[in-house]
């Protein structure tokens, strides 16, 4: 029979039974936790799954069937002697080897000769030889037909081990089987059994812990199960893997123009870098430096990619040669899109992009709120990239060649920064360029190495070639770091500063309208700015009736608010449904879910405003989108009014534009003054109009004597103050504004004269 020896370290369970360092058997109870003792018990148990049994909970006692199958087969009789015993293991267990039936025979004899001893009856021991019996049979016959080979059999136990099932166990294991009890709620119970620790004994090493919560064989066993998983997912591994950064001296391009000789020479290594450097080192030589940079790789005969400022999205083309389909979870999922990676010209770099691709991605699947949906559409996303990019980097590629990614601009999404850490996993060198310090770049990896820089420049561009080249002055940095300190929080703005703005329409009394009319908005309640937005208060109302009756003072009043940027309507209506509208006919196309169709509109050969500079182009779009969005107008979506909207905005006349064109959204704002005397109701296209230039950031005022309802018939909601000046005259006729004078000043002289 086999005896207990003591444990080295827990891998000697692992050794064949000649190669121990005494021939024999483990017997250990495992109490507490450690990172060691999990890893050997994800072994072990794979070992007891394999070669043995794992025995979750405890050994379900002989049911009737059981006994009655052995009665049948045994008769009742029992005798505690070694013929008896050797021969009924004969009879029940006929495979069994005459080696392994003496092990057993012997060891199952010493067990219930001790129960004798401890004065058990005859009856308790033929009940326990009958369980134990039932035991060998039933649960563990795929061990006792190994005891004695030099592969030895194994049990993992977990749980709160009982009486009969320690004394099974001390059968088993002194007929040749290694056993590890799992004891999550510590020793005190089985101590109660086995006081002396007789028949096993305690694991213990240093900085042992209590098991955590929920640390159980089910945990482990998953584990096991997705590591099987993953090694399917990955298939063969690959025969070289990164050394990224660790070779690097620190010094920015030159380590990029390090050859790839001088870097390393493990063969199954390649030595690639992943910087980012922010901010320039010299305002004044930093393009050109790079210009030289990119040409001596060039020079170099080194592959070469740039990206400046966005990585293009994935086209539908890119997205649709990817098929996806319905999948369970993400090794399902990784398994399918990872078959798009084909690069049949060197099967190790393919193993190693599979590799790659599959090590971010469940790095990626376990950020808080990915599910499999968006784990998806980000390896879509992945996969377009990299074929985008595949024959630039890796054209013929062979050991160890490096390419080189530059991106110009920094990471402005999470998906652009994943293809960025995907690619710095591969042989390819990853510089990420931000030369102004007031843009961030959102990536973040382990391996990325950064260099902060002092100098902040905005260049748009990587310099490619010499007619992207353009290299300012001292002078004129000196002017832009000026700009940097008078035009930020100052409260003084440049001309043209801004290229956003927002309306905000105040809500005043009447008599502020004239004390604001007249002012720069930057002075107006509620102006302010934030990053390259203007929020800009204006002034929207209608001013219904003449104060006191008196018609004299009541267009001296409106004559007062003409200024040279002011346009004044006298009479209902500005436009109207009739008027030759060249937009019309395509408007219906210039509109699809929701959106504006921003590229098809400024390509068509009706659109009037391409000689304005680009951001007022963008300001004017922006403003009709919201104004469609928000449902100013009455109509908008129910019957086609969204179509009108469009054709009335895309066709304004000159001297509107030209007075949206020179708009400084710092200074004075353009104005609208419409008087309507009469009866009419203002049209629908003045309503679009009038909506339209307040949101563009005009003063639009009514002048509505008669009080009556004009363009508000048309809008959604109370969009405009109104202020109720005095009683309702009708029938005025409009003056020309041209020809009519204020009151004459009175002279120094006259005041003065008694």
């Amino acid at each position: 029979m086999f005896e207990h020896k003591t444990l080295q370290n827990l891998n000697d369970y692992f050794l064949e039974l000649d190669k121990r360092r005494e021939r024999g058997v483990y017997f250990y109870r495992i109490n507490g936790y450690s990172e060691n003792v999990e890893k050997f018990l994800i072994q072990y148990y794979e070992a007891a799954r394999l070669f043995g049994v794992v025995i979750e909970g405890k050994i379900q006692n002989p049911d009737e069937n059981n006994l009655a199958y052995y009665e049948e087969m045994m008769g009742t009789d029992f005798q505690l002697s070694m013929g008896f015993l050797t021969f009924s293991l004969k009879k029940w267990l006929p495979r069994l080897k005459e080696r392994q039936r003496e092990y057993v025979a012997g060891s199952m004899y010493d067990t219930l000769d001790c129960m004798r001893k401890e004065g058990k009856n005859e009856n308790m021991l033929k009940n326990a030889y009958i369980k134990f019996m039932c035991w060998f049979y039933y649960k563990f016959e795929r061990i006792i037909n190994r005891l004695g080979d030099e592969q030895v059999p194994k049990i993992l136990y977990e749980g709160s081990i009982s009486n009969y099932e320690l004394k099974f166990f001390n059968i088993l294991s002194a007929a040749g089987c290694d056993i590890v009890l799992l004891q999550h709620d510590g020793d005190s119970g089985y101590l109660k059994l086995d006081p002396a620790s007789r028949l096993s004994e305690c694991y213990s090493e240093d900085k042992i812990t209590p098991f955590p919560d929920g640390f159980k064989l089910d945990s482990l066993k998953q584990g096991i199960e997705e590591k099987h998983e993953r090694k399917m997912l990955y298939g063969e591994e690959p025969g070289i893997s990164n050394c990224t950064n660790a070779w690097i001296k620190g010094k920015g391009l030159e380590d990029f123009l390090q050859s790839v000789q001088s870097r390393g020479r493990q063969p199954d290594l390649f030595y690639n870098c992943f910087c980012r450097i922010n901010g320039v080192w010299d305002k004044l030589t930093y393009m050109n430096e790079l210009y030289q940079f990119q040409l001596e790789l060039k020079g170099n005969r080194r592959r070469v990619v740039i990206i400046d400022n966005k990585l293009p999205v994935p086209s539908m083309e890119e997205i649709n040669a990817i098929e996806r389909r319905q999948y369970a979870n993400q090794e399902q999922m990784l398994k399918h899109l990872s078959g798009y990676i084909q690069y049949s010209a060197n099967i190790q770099l393919q193993r190693l992009i599979n590799k790659v691709f599959i090590d971010i991605m469940l790095e990626e699947s376990k950020k808080e709120g990915m599910n499999l949906n968006r784990l998806t559409n980000k390896a879509v996303y992945l996969l377009c990239w990299f074929r985008r990019y595949r024959s630039e980097l890796f054209n013929n590629w062979h050991q160890p060649e490096i390419a080189c990614f530059i991106y110009f601009g920094g990471c402005k999404n999470e998906n652009e920064a994943l293809f960025m850490r995907f690619l710095a996993r591969l042989p390819v060198d990853v510089l990420i360029l931000v030369p102004n310090l007031n843009v961030r770049c959102c990536l973040c990896d382990s391996l990325l190495y950064e260099r902060n820089e002092t100098e902040s420049l905005e260049a748009e561009h990587f310099p490619c070639d010499n007619t992207q080249l353009h290299m300012a002055t001292a002078a004129y940095h000196a002017e832009r770091e000026l700009d940097s300190i008078m035009y930020q929080d100052s409260g003084i703005y440049r001309n043209q500063q801004y290229s956003r703005a927002v309306s905000v329409t105040l809500r005043t009394m009447y008599e502020e309208i004239a004390i604001l009319w007249d002012q720069e908005v930057k002075y107006r309640p509620n102006f302010s700015t934030v990053e390259n937005t203007v929020n800009l208060p204006v002034i929207f109302a209608k001013v219904s009736g003449v104060k006191d009756g008196n018609v004299a003072r009541y267009w001296e009043k409106v004559q007062s608010l003409i200024t040279d940027d002011t346009l004044v309507i006298r009479h209902a209506p500005f436009l109207s449904g009739t008027d030759n509208n060249p937009v019309k006919p395509y408007a219906a196309g210039f509109f699809k879910n929701g959106r504006l169709q921003r590229d098809k509109i400024k390509s068509h050969s009706c659109y009037q405003y391409g000689f304005l500079r680009e951001e007022m182009q963008e300001h004017i779009l922006d403003k009709l989108q919201l104004l469609i969005e928000q449902k100013l107008i009455k109509g908008t979506f129910e019957n086609g009014t969204e179509y009108t909207i469009i054709s009335v905005v895309l066709n304004m006349n000159r001297d509107i534009i030209r007075r949206i064109q020179k708009f400084d959204f710092t200074k004075k704002n353009p104005k609208l003054i419409y008087i309507n005397t009469t009866e009419r109701v203002i049209s629908l296209e003045d309503s679009i109009f009038t909506a339209f230039l307040n949101l563009i950031g005009f003063d639009v005022v009514f002048f509505v004597p008669t009080g009556y309802q004009s363009v508000e018939k048309y809008f959604n909601g109370h969009i405009m103050e109104e202020h109720q000046i005095g009683e309702y005259i009708y029938d005025l006729q409009t003056p020309d504004f041209t020809v009519v004078q204020s009151a004459p000043q009175r002279s120094w002289k006259n005041i003065f004269k008694r």
